[in-house]
């Protein structure tokens, strides 16, 4: 009857997420003392390996029981025994402690300015050959650093900045927003890729103007690089005319070599056949690659690390 009165008493008003929140606040401080005296199963035993005074977790236990309204130890003297509902309770405790530790061990883990972990996102023109050559002359430095990658577009990839999902990212066009950092590393120049079969391809120049009246195919809208194509297109005085939206560079590729039109895009990582890439001589075809962070983000010392060897890359971050 003890127990349901105080269960009563302390628990059954409400259960919104207010209350929720202010019982996990009361019991978290406790949890640990909790642990400690239902193990040795003596109040002074525990105060001796916890490096408390007896009042103080006696108190505390008093307080927790009070807290939850039940009755979790059944005492005689200095020596106490877990009532049924102390059993249930602990292991619930025992996990949420179990829990509480990895997670430390994790963050701690990641911070390891030797072992410790960088998030690091990059467009996915950037993957097949840039990214690993910058990620092994880095370790040839930092062997034991750990990265987690993620290949995305670069709205997708300053969302995830945004969210803490990521400590850095190589981007293009660079960011310019208040809550971000960005720096400008390299700039690289863009070909207007026509079939093999096409008439323009025994031409090596070409001006943007000339390509009007192709059909392009192009990344989706959100890309950096579908932004550039359309700015370009609109400096050199008209609208292309879409017959593909993808999510990759070499997709493009091969469906320009498919016949299905021309495309806008940086240089390939390996050449590829059934197509011919024309220097853009006007306007200016180029794309400024850089890197960004949150503004105010504090860097763990590994993540530091990674970020002055990406800005001393500056002016030499993409392959010759």
């Amino acid at each position: 009857m003890v127990h349901q009165q105080r269960s009563q008493a302390r628990l059954s008003p409400s259960s919104d997420t207010k209350d929720t929140d202010d019982i996990v606040s009361l019991l978290a401080p406790r949890l640990a003392h909790f642990a400690g005296v239902a193990r040795t199963e003596h109040v002074t035993r525990a105060a001796q390996e916890m490096q408390v005074p007896q009042s103080t977790l006696s108190r505390a236990m008093v307080r927790l029981e009070q807290d939850l309204g039940v009755d979790l130890f059944a005492r005689r003297g200095r020596t106490v025994s877990l009532t049924p509902a102390g059993r249930t309770f602990l292991g619930s405790v025992e996990r949420a402690l179990a829990e509480i530790e990895r997670a430390a061990e994790e963050v701690r883990a990641d911070a390891d300015p030797a072992t410790g972990k960088v998030a690091f996102g990059f467009l996915h023109t950037m993957g097949a050959e840039t990214v690993p050559g910058l990620i092994h002359a880095f370790r040839a430095d930092h062997p034991r650093v750990r990265f987690s990658l993620v290949q995305n577009y670069g709205e997708a990839m300053l969302e995830k900045l945004r969210a803490g999902e990521l400590d850095l990212c190589l981007t293009s066009p660079v960011p310019d927003a208040p809550d971000l950092v960005a720096r400008r590393l390299d700039e690289q120049k863009l070909r207007l890729v026509v079939p093999a079969d096409h008439p323009l391809a025994s031409r090596r120049r070409i001006r943007l103007a000339e390509a009007s009246e192709e059909t392009f195919v192009t990344l989706e809208p959100g890309y950096g690089m579908r932004r550039i194509t359309d700015d370009l297109c609109k400096e050199a005085g008209f609208r292309p005319r879409i017959a593909f939206e993808g999510e990759e560079a070499e997709t493009l590729r091969g469906l320009v070599a498919a016949g299905l039109g021309v495309a806008l895009l940086p240089p390939p990582a390996f050449p590829r056949p059934g197509v011919v890439e024309l220097t853009v001589t006007a306007p200016r075809a180029a794309r400024e690659i850089g890197v960004a962070w949150l503004d105010g983000h504090p860097d763990t010392p590994p993540v530091a690390a990674f970020k002055k060897f990406l800005l001393s890359r500056r002016g030499n971050l993409l392959p010759a």
